[in-house]
């Protein structure tokens, strides 16, 4: 009995001295202080805070939004690009063939010109030769008779 007497004196020493938690007029005062620190907290740093991260969340959805309507409208450039670019293609490619298609028969025509010139000129340069042989015989005849009378001459003089 006499320790069970020390015990409740050493209680209700600790009692009077503050523990840990005292229930006396401090705990509503610390319940005031702390809500009072929250409202302001709340008012003065919370509240701008969320504002600026609220503001940044929608200039970041926005940008976002945007960045994605100017990726499909790129997208939809490039295929409109590849699209122009390949019939552009098409189309020079169908002009280089018409191009070497007409140049082949351009080089054709003239070849064929060519060989018509030339044969012109052959000819021509046959009809010329034909001309002057006709001409050397006529005059070798002429020589020849010529020659045969001066022959004959001095033969009937050689003998006379």
């Amino acid at each position: 009995m006499h320790n069970l007497l020390l015990f409740t004196l050493q209680v209700s020493s600790t009692e009077n001295q503050g523990g840990l938690f005292d229930f006396n007029a401090t705990l509503p005062l610390m319940a005031l202080q702390f809500l009072a620190l929250t409202l302001i907290l709340n008012l003065l740093f919370y509240k701008p805070v969320s504002y600026i991260l609220d503001e940044r969340e929608e200039y970041i959805r926005n940008s976002l939004t945007s960045a994605s309507a100017s990726l499909v409208k790129a997208n939809e450039l490039t295929k409109q690009y590849e699209y122009e670019l390949a019939e552009s293609r098409k189309k020079a490619q169908n002009i280089i063939k018409d191009s070497q298609q007409n140049a082949q028969l351009i080089v054709s025509d003239r070849i064929k010109e060519a060989q018509k010139d030339a044969e012109k000129l052959l000819t021509e340069a046959y009809n010329q030769l034909n001309i002057q042989k006709e001409q050397a015989l006529k005059s070798l005849e002429t020589q020849v008779d010529i020659l045969s009378d001066q022959i004959k001459l001095k033969l009937l003089n050689f003998n006379s």
